[in-house]
């Protein structure tokens, strides 16, 4: 079954829905529904905010996404898309591999190295109590991030992270590249904004953006 676009997310009635992805699309959860959209099942959507009730219903954090699926609720984008992925068997190099082994290495290091020096970003932007942030600590960050993106593009086997294969670590990374536009980051790095386009031409991510 294919999902139907309404608005700018793709959703379909919730008696069909094979999953229910709880969280903003303006976070994580984006990563979640670009892999479900990619994959081509049957899910919907609750559009909000991290602590709202319906996400501490399922995590005392109140951190997003949340999946809801046959296995009761599920937590953090990464976990879920690992689960995604091996569950439909796409997207993914098969567990006890050692290309799985590659592809895990892959998206630790882009967790570590990307996400979380965008993270540390947001958290002194915005986030942290204002007594708590240490505003210059961004232009080391941006730094870091130019750096550390530099090393894992030269890496790149194109047009994909791990070749010819989309696998989860290239959705990561390339909602970090989103963030990182929105976020005042400059991408300077050529091969990284060809790759970007790349991603966002794919089918699933125009269907998501309407």
């Amino acid at each position: 079954m294919q999902n139907r676009s309404v608005g700018p997310i793709a959703t379909i009635e919730s008696h069909t829905a094979m999953y229910t992805v709880i969280g903003t699309v303006h976070s994580r959860a984006f990563r979640v529904i670009w892999l479900l959209q990619e994959l081509g099942v049957p899910y919907e959507t609750r559009d909000v905010k991290p602590h709202d009730p319906s996400v501490l219903d399922h995590n005392p954090s109140g951190k997003i996404p949340v999946l809801l699926c046959d296995h009761g609720a599920l937590t953090d984008s990464t976990a879920i898309m690992t689960y995604l992925a091996d569950k439909h068997g796409a997207f993914t190099y098969a567990a006890g591999t050692p290309d799985r082994a590659r592809q895990d290495g892959l998206m630790h290091q882009i967790l570590d190295e990307i996400d979380a020096v965008l993270w540390t970003a947001a958290r002194h932007s915005f986030i942290l109590p204002p007594e708590q942030r240490v505003p210059e600590v961004k232009a080391s960050l941006k730094w870091e991030f130019a750096r550390n993106l530099d090393r894992i593009m030269a890496a790149c086997k194109s047009p994909y992270l791990m070749g010819d294969q989309m696998t989860v670590p290239d959705i990561i990374l390339a909602h970090c590249g989103s963030w990182a536009k929105a976020a005042g980051f400059p991408i300077e790095n050529d091969a990284f904004r060809a790759y970007l386009k790349t991603m966002r031409a794919r089918p699933a991510f125009q269907a998501l953006m309407g």
